[in-house]
C-alpha cells in the first residue's frame, strides 16, 4: 500500500468542484498511476470517512509555446470522491 499522501495530491478547489461539495463530492488531484481502492483508502485513511463512490478521469497535457519552443504540460489524473451521507471533510486539514 502507497503512502495515503501520495495518492492525494491536493485538493482541487475551483467554483465548479466547491459546488460538488454541497452534495458530498470532493474532487482531489490524484497520482497518475493511483487506482480507484487505492484512493478510496487514502481519503479515508486521511480524513476519517466513509466513502460511497470513487470516479476518475484522465486530463491529457496540453501543448504550449513559450517564442519559438513548444512544450507539452504533464498529463494530471483528477478523483471525484462521493461520501456516504452524514460525512464531511475540512480540506484545511489536508495542508
Amino acid at each position: 500500500m502507497k503512502d495515503p499522501r501520495e495518492v492525494l495530491r491536493r485538493p482541487i478547489l475551483t467554483e465548479k468542484s466547491m459546488r460538488g461539495v454541497e452534495l458530498g463530492k470532493y474532487t482531489f488531484e490524484v497520482a497518475r498511476d493511483a487506482t480507484k481502492p487505492e484512493i478510496r483508502e487514502a481519503v479515508e485513511r486521511i480524513f476519517g470517512v466513509k466513502v460511497a463512490k470513487v470516479n476518475t478521469l484522465r486530463i491529457p497535457g496540453k501543448v504550449r509555446r513559450r517564442g519559438p519552443y513548444a512544450y507539452r504540460t504533464p498529463d494530471r489524473k483528477k478523483a471525484i470522491v462521493t461520501l456516504q451521507p452524514g460525512y464531511k471533510i475540512d480540506l484545511e486539514q489536508f495542508a
